[in-house]
């Protein structure tokens, strides 16, 4: 079954709450309304998920390619039980996972949001992709003349306060100004996400990534390899 509005009715209503009683007596409507489409989306852009990378996680259950509902509060301020959102996600390896990028849709009170990226990425990875930009890589190239030929996407990620690369073309440095990097874009095409066309479109759009994810996997094996290095010449 798709989406509904008692989709979003739900996951404001729970978070509203904010309760363990009041979740455990609409736990039936959480699996009706969010997990089950949840999964039916995963199962549904698979096919096409597994066109792009192989290696990717694909198994349809809450912690494999879906979130959980419930909030880590250890290390937040915000203290909220449940969130408000819902996501999936396809990556290499365990979902929370930081070594490779992915693709995910996630699901608002506003509409929703897809695309590919990094939650966070590190301070190694960031500047192995820079070095690879600026040494013209050909998946790079690929990656950018993707990006520029689309106009789904938008490049978003936390930029440097000061100028690190002044004298480079300005759309290289919109790759090479940022402490983190993603491909993001935002519907409120109420019709489309409550049909039975969302996997389709988003399977379409989707597909627009894959340079940009190609790119941003290379970089994530090449520092993988870099930090092999620096731990082997740290042992010797």
């Amino acid at each position: 079954m798709p989406f509904s509005m008692k989709t979003l009715d739900f996951l404001f209503e729970n978070r509203l709450h904010d309760s363990r009683e009041w979740f455990e007596q609409h736990k039936a409507e959480y699996q009706k309304y969010v997990i089950a489409p949840m999964r039916e989306l995963v199962r549904e852009l698979t096919p096409a998920m597994l066109q792009i990378d192989k290696q990717f996680t694909t198994e349809p259950r809450v912690d494999k390619t879906i979130c959980r509902i419930w909030r880590d509060t250890r290390y937040s301020k915000d203290k909220s039980l449940y969130r408000d959102t819902m996501w999936i996600i396809f990556k290499r390896g365990k979902m929370h996972g930081t070594d490779y990028p992915g693709f995910y849709f996630e699901i608002t009170g506003s509409g929703y949001n897809h695309g590919c990226g990094f939650y966070h990425a590190s301070t190694g990875y960031m500047d192995t992709l820079r070095q690879m930009i600026l040494c013209g890589d050909k998946t790079f190239m690929s990656a950018l003349r993707a990006f520029e030929g689309q106009s789904v996407y938008h490049m978003e990620g936390e930029r440097y306060k000061r100028p690190h690369f002044p004298d480079q073309p300005e759309n290289l440095r919109l790759w090479l100004e940022r402490r983190n990097i993603s491909f993001d874009a935002h519907s409120d095409d109420a019709d489309l996400l409550f049909s039975d066309r969302l996997a389709q479109s988003l399977a379409r759009e989707l597909m627009l990534l894959r340079p940009i994810y190609r790119f941003l996997t290379a970089a994530a094996l090449q520092e993988q390899q870099n930090e092999a290095a620096r731990a082997a010449a740290a042992i010797g």
